[in-house]
């Protein structure tokens, strides 16, 4: 799948990244390659092949899921600046 400059242009605005006017066709061209090689990824036989969760062999350690040393709030909130009722206070970032 070819990305063409205006698709480059239209990630750029979404990601929220400025990429000036004459870097755009390049942009394209190394989006194009990336989507090449997982065309080409999507085409490798993968049957009989077990996922795997690290390079390693390992085992995952499991354990209960049940509730454990809980209600500290006031032990952890102590080590905050600031709190109020209960609460993390942050400062106001939005206007």
């Amino acid at each position: 799948m070819a990305i063409d400059k205006e698709t480059a242009r239209r990630i750029a605005h979404l990601a929220r990244i400025e990429v000036p006017e004459t870097d755009l066709d390049p942009l394209a061209k190394e989006l194009s390659a990336v989507l090449g090689f997982m065309e080409q990824l999507g085409e490798v036989d993968v049957d009989g092949v077990e996922p795997m969760t690290s390079v390693t062999p390992m085992k995952l350690a499991w354990r209960d899921d049940e509730v454990t040393d809980g209600d500290r709030r006031d032990r952890v909130l102590a080590n905050a600046p600031d709190a109020r009722a209960g609460f993390f206070t942050v400062p106001k970032v939005v206007e």
